[in-house]
């Protein structure tokens, strides 16, 4: 009999871990069955519709086209889900991208390309410090807070070179984003790959990951139990910023040169993936997984219109349209909750 109990109860245990397992597992993608519906319908109107969508070569390059949108989605997911919203990434990336330049370019400090990561990356970080600030310590909107540090940003880009680009630089650095590794891999696309890993691990098996969701939920009742809202409010800011500066230097690997007018657009192209991908604009409700879902079907949406020949005009109607129905689907799930 008392073995009969210990076997239960040891497979009481075991069941109870593995729904434990199962539950964190559907927590790491939860909300991410329509948009990956849609990504799955999507490429299957593209396959029969076009001979080249699923060539090897074509994913390779939809992939690489999606890198930088997808370090700077990682980041927003962040913003979104704790209630806020981030104007200012964007003009972050092409600040950070031409601080690298003017300090690494030999025409200008010469310090080197490390050196030039080094004071992008600290540069960028301090933008999205300062809009959490005003976020939590001036009690301004994020709408208009990050609205105004995308005007500085854009300001202080343009400032650094008198409004001119940087082109060139050392082949290494260059090769980053250009060679496959293992045939297929290139590093820059390595770079998001493992970013998305760490902050979706982050988000769903960390406590201060958890904290955000209930930041998002309430922030009141957030502070209430104790978690540091003002703090990780302004962490989440910087570390968005941090990711868009990132996402710069990504850039200027892919395209050999920095400009202060790079970005433009980019920061409603991002909202737009993590808000595709199933994301709340109110807070509380999103994943990493869900945004690289979205990520991806703006990436490939883009791709197959542009292999159907399709106007960018009209592109911009058809993303525009993607959005406007993931907002309203949204709105409905909540109307329902």
């Amino acid at each position: 009999m008392a073995v009969s109990n210990e076997t239960s109860e040891l497979k009481a245990g075991t069941g109870a871990a593995q729904a434990a397992s199962g539950a964190k597992l559907s927590a790491l993608f939860a909300g991410t069955m329509g948009p990956l519906i849609g990504l799955v319908l999507l490429c299957l109107a593209l396959a029969l519709t076009t001979d080249t969508f699923l060539t090897v070569r074509n994913i390779l390059n939809v992939l690489d086209q999606v890198t930088v949108l997808g370090i700077m989605a990682i980041g927003m997911t962040l913003v979104i889900l704790i209630g806020g919203i981030d104007l200012s990434v964007g003009s972050v990336l092409a600040l950070a991208s031409m601080v690298m330049g003017y300090v690494a370019y030999p025409d200008y400090l010469n310090l080197g390309i490390p050196a030039g990561i080094a004071a992008a990356l600290v540069v960028a970080a301090l933008c999205g410090l300062v809009s959490g600030l005003l976020v939590t310590v001036t009690k301004l909107p994020p709408f208009i807070a990050t609205l105004a540090m995308m005007s500085v940003a854009r300001g202080l880009a343009n400032m650094i070179t008198d409004g001119s680009q940087i082109v060139g630089f050392p082949d290494w650095f260059t090769n980053l984003s250009i060679v496959r590794h293992f045939g297929f891999l290139s590093v820059t696309v390595g770079l998001m790959i493992v970013l998305a890993i760490v902050f979706a691990i982050f988000l769903n098996y960390r406590a201060t990951g958890r904290s955000l969701y209930a930041i998002g939920g309430s922030a009141e009742v957030a502070r209430l139990s104790g978690i540091p809202v003002k703090s990780l409010t302004n962490w989440v800011y910087a570390i968005c910023a941090l990711l868009a500066g990132l996402a710069g230097i990504v850039l200027a690997a892919r395209l050999d040169s920095v400009q202060p007018s790079s970005g433009v657009g980019y920061e409603l192209d991002t909202i737009a993936a993590v808000v595709i991908g199933g994301a709340s604009l109110s807070g509380g409700i999103g994943s990493i997984g869900g945004t690289a879902i979205g990520v991806l079907i703006i990436g490939v949406l883009r791709n197959g219109l542009n292999l159907l020949g399709v106007s960018p005009f009209i592109q911009q109607v058809v993303i525009g349209v993607v959005i406007a129905l993931a907002v309203a689907t949204d709105t409905w799930r909540r109307r329902r909750q």
